[in-house]
C-alpha cells in the first residue's frame, strides 16, 4: 500500500485528489496539508511514502517545503510536485529541491496515479509534454566541447547503465536489457550517482540530456 500526503492550499483540490487516489486499491491518503509548514509537520509525524505537493503551497511555498522534506526529514519521503503552470524554471527548481517528479494539474486521473506509483518506486515522473519540450530545446543546442565533470571516470559499463537510466528504465528493466543481476545494476547506479555528484535518478536523467551525453530518440 502506498501511503500519501496531499498538500494543496485549496480544500476542493485536495478532496478531488483524495477521491482519485483512494479509488486505487494500492493507495491510501494518510494525511492532508493546506500550506508548506503544515506539510512539513504532517509528513514528519506520519512518514508517508509519497507527498503530493502543490508548487504554489501557501506560506512557505512548495519548492522550499520540498527542499526541507528531502533534506532534513529522516524518513526522506518522495515528493511529487503539481503545478498549474507549464514552467521549465519551476521544474528545474523542483528537481534541485529534491523532488522525484513534476506534473501539471491538467493530467488525467490515470496519469496521476501512474506517476504516484513511479515516484513511490523511486523512478522519474515528469509530465511527458514537459520532457518533450525540454528535449527538443536541448537537441537544438550544440554539444559541449568536453564531457561534463565526472563522465570520464565512468567505466564502459557504467556509461551504458547511465544511458539506460536517462531513457527512464528501472533497475529491473536495465538488468533485463544487459542480462545482469539487479544487485549489480543497483551497484552501478550508486557508483554513477557518486562519481557525478548527483543526488538521485531524477538529476541523472536531466544531467544526461543537458550535457549532450544522451540524445533524444524520435
Amino acid at each position: 500500500m502506498i501511503n500519501i500526503v496531499i498538500a494543496d492550499g485549496h480544500a476542493l483540490v485536495r478532496s478531488g485528489l483524495r477521491m482519485i487516489i483512494e479509488a486505487e486499491p494500492d493507495m491510501n491518503v494518510v494525511g492532508e496539508a493546506a500550506d508548506g509548514p503544515e506539510t512539513i509537520e504532517v509528513t514528519r509525524r506520519i512518514s508517508p511514502h509519497v507527498v503530493l505537493l502543490d508548487v504554489g503551497a501557501p506560506t512557505l511555498g512548495g519548492i522550499r517545503a520540498a527542499r526541507t522534506l528531502t533534506s532534513a526529514n529522516p524518513s526522506r519521503p518522495r515528493v511529487l510536485m503539481l503545478s498549474a503552470l507549464d514552467d521549465d524554471e519551476q521544474l528545474h527548481e523542483a528537481i534541485r529541491a529534491g523532488a522525484s517528479g513534476f506534473l501539471l494539474k491538467d493530467v488525467s486521473a490515470a496519469e496521476l496515479t501512474h506517476a504516484i506509483r513511479l515516484t513511490a518506486a523511486g523512478q522519474v515522473a515528469i509530465a511527458p509534454a514537459i520532457i518533450l519540450r525540454i528535449l527538443q530545446e536541448r537537441i537544438q543546442r550544440p554539444l559541449p566541447a568536453r564531457p561534463p565533470a565526472g563522465i570520464e571516470e565512468l567505466t564502459e559499463r557504467e556509461t551504458e547503465v547511465f544511458s539506460l537510466i536517462a531513457r527512464g528504465l528501472s533497475n529491473a528493466e536495465i538488468a533485463d536489457e544487459l542480462t545482469v543481476g539487479r544487485t549489480t545494476v543497483k551497484t552501478h547506479v550508486t557508483r554513477i550517482l557518486m562519481k557525478l555528484s548527483l543526488r538521485d535518478r531524477v538529476q541523472a536523467v536531466v544531467h544526461a540530456y543537458e550535457s549532450g551525453l544522451v540524445q533524444p530518440r524520435y
